[in-house]
């Protein structure tokens, strides 16, 4: 058999001249590696096991491929068609990512070049024995790569995958089955995809799964084509004809792009010449109920066509998403190789690294201290950690919950005028409360005159009632401090790597955070000493003001009460109806100027309880703002820039810096990675680029 040359006509008549520049820019996106890290446009052959996915694949490329009878392909095979200037054809290994490292590279070695197409097949059987699998062996993950090139060559990639398996048995297991379930899955799933459906009229096609597998990731089957092999073995005129060939009319399994009929060599013909096998599918379909069908549904002619009208309206519509996929991984590799920082191998790279991050911080702290959020880091307030970002934001909502709790709760017992109410705090009456005042000025009586009262009495009930206030406060200082110390992890991690973070946090911000905290309850038992022992001093008129207020109040009241007892209980909210004329001025004088207390203890007490009522209102004001600016703003937020200034970075000993700030061998090959992949998809996004938006003519 003479030797089958790097030309051929089936390659060709895949062409067409409205998608040639448009294939041959993915097709450069795949040579430039991209496929790697975003999904591109293919074309994907995937059935049953024997079901003529290989002689598919043959009869589009026109590249013979191994189709032995019993035997199945047991790895993805990746057909790269590209158009060069040079003519050449090449084999190579893609390993699998569960290989060694060894491994991987191992089989990455193997490259082989071919001079014509009668050596695939046996450069794909010495392929074969490299990935280690024989005939009983089991399946493989790695890729093989089989690139064709030249001047002539269409710009297309078609995938052929192992058959899918129905059960296990001698030479299959059923970790083979889960395999290449997972293995097709995952190609199909690929939303930019072609899924070549490939369905044998041997068997009923309701028992073969891969419509059902395409049915699951294109349920509309936008992008599938069923393809239906080996028609020449139905028997003519039979139900099973007739069901197949309803089948292809797309009148069973739907999918949008309809099917194609193949009639295929089989074992016998296996040696046949393409334009022999061609000739004898056109004899096939000229006969029986298939000479009826349109020609654009069946033959390997009519089908090159449809898959290269179908592949260019896919890239036309996913060229937009895969522009955005490619912009959004670059966005998260640069952010990375921000955070990785430079190579920095001595002590004077590692801290020109921190002062790199020093800056960073301090800017992004102070925006925040200061209330401006425009930096990209604050992210969308409405989420968890995009308001935990915004630290002015939570430290103004805990101060203000902590002046309502002080408001409802920072009082031991709550005065009313009954003694009913919430369990917390404890509420008392006014007149039971007056009750233990009494019995306190009784034991504290010093020379004061009856009525009169000693002015440490105040200090005693101040005490007792505003003594929730420490445990309020602390709880207070906690929240506030918890609250800085995940603000600044979440800027420690944004400005720099997971390793080096833990090291700045475990190094530097945690022990200063602590001895903020420290700070501020000292701060914070300094402020509280004076609500705690010696005597009450105020000098605020809101004081005074305040027991006019309630005594104003209590007399309303008071007065409001005798004018109904004097009036019998009438409505004196105007004077129109009341009987007036007939009630004597000094009765009425009387009646309203009537001595109210006769108890001179109990009126001092009185005076005592609206003093202490006073003052702690004025008190409770104070210490509030008082430790939110003396505790929380002088103690905490107003230092949180300098918990990583320059100064402390220059200041810093070599081997602290070198605990933080050195390299480890992951993050430098991190970096390597990541750069080698910036660098590919940064091409890959150029070239998309002259693309988008252009209008691709015929």
């Amino acid at each position: 058999m003479s030797a089958l040359p790097l030309h051929t006509s089936p390659l060709e008549s895949l062409k067409s001249s409205d998608e040639l520049s448009l294939l041959d820019a993915i097709d450069n996106l795949r040579s430039q590696g991209v496929s790697h890290y975003v999904s591109l446009p293919q074309l994907i052959v995937c059935g049953d096991q024997s079901s003529g996915k290989s002689s598919v694949l043959e009869a589009i490329s026109g590249i013979p491929f191994p189709t032995k009878d019993n035997l199945c392909t047991r790895f993805a095979t990746e057909l790269i068609l590209r158009r060069t200037s040079v003519v050449g054809v090449s084999i190579s290994i893609v390993p699998s990512q569960n290989r060694t490292d060894a491994e991987q590279y191992r089989l990455s070695e193997f490259h082989e070049s071919l001079t014509n197409f009668n050596e695939v097949p046996i450069l794909i059987e010495k392929a074969k024995g490299f990935m280690g699998i024989s005939t009983s062996s089991s399946f493989s993950t790695d890729v093989l790569r089989v690139e064709i090139s030249g001047p002539t060559q269409q710009h297309l990639t078609i995938v052929d995958l192992p058959g899918l398996i129905h059960s296990e048995n001698k030479m299959q297991t059923s970790a083979d089955v889960a395999l290449v379930l997972a293995m097709v899955k995952s190609y199909m799933a690929n939303r930019r995809s072609i899924v070549l459906a490939v369905v044998s009229a041997k068997n009923d096609y309701a028992n073969q799964i891969v419509t059902k597998l395409a049915k699951d990731v294109d349920s509309k089957g936008h992008r599938t084509l069923g393809i239906i092999t080996k028609p020449d073995t139905l028997s003519v005129g039979s139900e099973s004809e007739l069901a197949y060939a309803n089948l292809a009319r797309n009148q069973d399994v739907e999918f949008r792009l309809g099917w194609h009929v193949l009639r295929n060599r089989d074992y016998e013909t296996r040696n046949a010449s393409m334009e022999a096998r061609d000739a004898a599918e056109e004899q096939f379909f000229s006969q029986g109920l298939w000479k009826d069908f349109p020609r654009n549904l069946v033959g390997i002619t009519s089908l090159r066509a449809r898959l290269s009208q179908v592949l260019l309206q896919q890239i036309r519509n996913e060229l937009p998403s895969l522009l955005e996929e490619i912009e959004v991984n670059i966005k998260d590799i640069q952010m990375t190789l921000d955070k990785l920082g430079t190579s920095r191998d001595t002590s004077e790279d590692q801290r020109l690294f921190l002062l790199h991050i020093s800056q960073s911080f301090q800017f992004i702290v102070n925006v925040a201290v200061e209330g401006t959020y425009s930096d990209g880091f604050f992210g969308d307030p409405r989420s968890v950690e995009g308001y935990s970002k915004r630290l002015r934001a939570v430290i103004q909502n805990l101060n203000m919950e902590f002046a309502e709790i002080m408001r409802t709760h920072g009082h031991r017992r709550h005065i009313s005028k009954t003694s009913s109410g919430p369990p917390e705090p404890e509420t008392i009456s006014r007149a039971k409360f007056l009750d233990e005042v009494m019995e306190l000025l009784k034991r504290s009586r010093g020379r004061e005159l009856p009525g009169m009262f000693n002015p440490l009495i105040v200090g005693d009930l101040f005490y007792e009632q505003s003594s929730p206030w420490e445990q309020l406060m602390r709880l207070h200082l906690k929240a506030v401090w918890e609250a800085a110390r995940a603000f600044l992890e979440l800027v420690i991690l944004y400005l720099t790597d997971e390793v080096t973070s833990e090291a700045l946090l475990r190094e530097v911000i945690d022990p200063l955070m602590d001895q903020r905290y420290q700070d501020m309850i000292a701060k914070l038992v300094e402020l509280l000493t004076p609500h705690q022992k010696g005597h009450p001093i105020t000098y605020n008129y809101y004081f005074t003001e305040t027991i006019q207020n309630m005594r104003e109040r209590r007399l309303e009241a008071e007065v409001t009460r005798r004018l109904s007892k004097v009036f019998g209980g009438r409505d004196f909210t105007t004077l129109e109806e009341l009987p007036i004329k007939k009630v004597k001025t000094s009765s009425l004088i009387s009646a309203l100027t009537s001595r109210n207390e006769a108890d001179m203890d109990r009126y001092a007490s009185s005076e005592v309880l609206d003093c202490t009522q006073a003052y702690y209102k004025v008190a409770m004001k104070l210490i509030i703002d008082n430790l939110t600016t003396q505790a929380i703003e002088a103690q905490l937020v107003g230092k949180l820039g300098d918990l990583l200034s320059l100064a402390r970075i220059i200041q810093m000993k070599p081997d602290l810096v070198s605990r933080i700030a050195a390299e480890s061998y992951e993050n430098r090959s991190q970096r390597e990675q990541l750069t080698r992949k910036l660098v590919i998809l940064q091409a890959g996004l150029d070239s998309c680029k002259k693309y988008v938006g252009r209008p691709i003519t015929s």
